[in-house]
């Protein structure tokens, strides 16, 4: 029998430690999120309470930087990962940069693009996506630039008597309008925009556990990725990635911690509004 004609087969797309990274990730940006608006907004009710229940803010001080270096560490494990393993599954150094399961922004993603404008408009037929999407590639960099602008900044705050060895001390100052304001931004960004992408589309609500289970269901892996599908069978790489789906006890458990994660973000996002339209200093 043929692959595409079995029952409750699916599709790995994540492995075990993609998986992992995802899961520190999300909660160490839990973590900096909540405690970081809690400083930010200090003087609002709402991040008065958050403070009580993190023990004070010194304390989320103390959980804040725990989580920063928590991220640091997952950031650099996926780069080291990626080095070693990327140029093995993709190919030459051309296939890097310009193939189809290139992690850079490349000449199809401003096809798909033009295309989903004309999808989203009645003009044209649903692209036929690949690996990664070109709304996924902009979330993963917004990563990168976050890390860069956020995590350089927050590193000069905590130790800022060894940076004002190599800057002048108004760059203290300059460093906590930057961290302050970038991670407002990632903050909004990641619980609005990305979880939109992520999980509210129409063909992914209410949300997909694709990222915390690495797998996803073949009939549907063929319609969402029909490029990357195509790829496999002419590869005769299919059979490879068919995996059984998990328990449903395992993915109900799986579903209700990424329900949690979005009623905290959403929560947040809605302090924040709060805050900068009737509360704001």
């Amino acid at each position: 029998m043929s692959v595409s004609l079995r029952q409750g087969k699916q599709v790995i797309r994540f492995t075990r430690l993609n998986r992992g990274l995802h899961f520190f990730m999300i909660l160490s940006f839990l973590a900096l999120a909540l405690t970081g608006m809690t400083l930010k907004f200090a003087y609002t009710g709402w991040a008065k309470f958050l403070s009580h229940v993190f023990g004070g803010f010194e304390i989320a001080g103390y959980i804040h930087r725990f989580a920063a270096v928590v991220m640091v560490i997952v950031f650099l494990i996926h780069i080291t990962d990626l080095i070693r393993n990327k140029r093995k599954q993709v190919g030459g150094f051309k296939q890097l940069i310009l193939g189809p399961r290139s992690l850079l922004f490349n000449k199809k993603d401003l096809q798909d693009f033009i295309g989903s404008v004309k999808w989203f408009l009645g003009k044209g037929p649903r692209p036929e996506y690949g690996r990664w999407t070109y709304w996924e590639k902009f979330d993963y960099f917004a990563v990168f630039w976050g890390m860069i602008v956020i995590g350089s900044t927050g590193f000069t705050l905590w130790f800022p008597e060894f940076f004002t060895l190599f800057f002048p001390g108004y760059m203290i100052n300059v460093a906590t309008i930057i961290h302050s304001d970038e991670a407002l931004l990632a903050t909004g960004f990641i619980f609005t925009v990305h979880f939109f992408n992520t999980h509210l589309r129409p063909e992914k609500f209410p949300i997909d556990v694709c990222i915390f289970t690495g797998r996803v269901p073949l009939e549907e892996f063929k319609l969402d990725r029909p490029s990357e599908y195509r790829e496999l069978v002419e590869k005769g790489e299919l059979e490879q990635h068919i995996v059984e789906p998990y328990a449903e006890i395992v993915i109900k458990a799986i579903t209700a911690f990424g329900w949690t994660v979005l009623i905290i973000g959403f929560s947040t996002v809605l302090w924040i509004i709060y805050a900068m339209i009737f509360a704001y200093r």
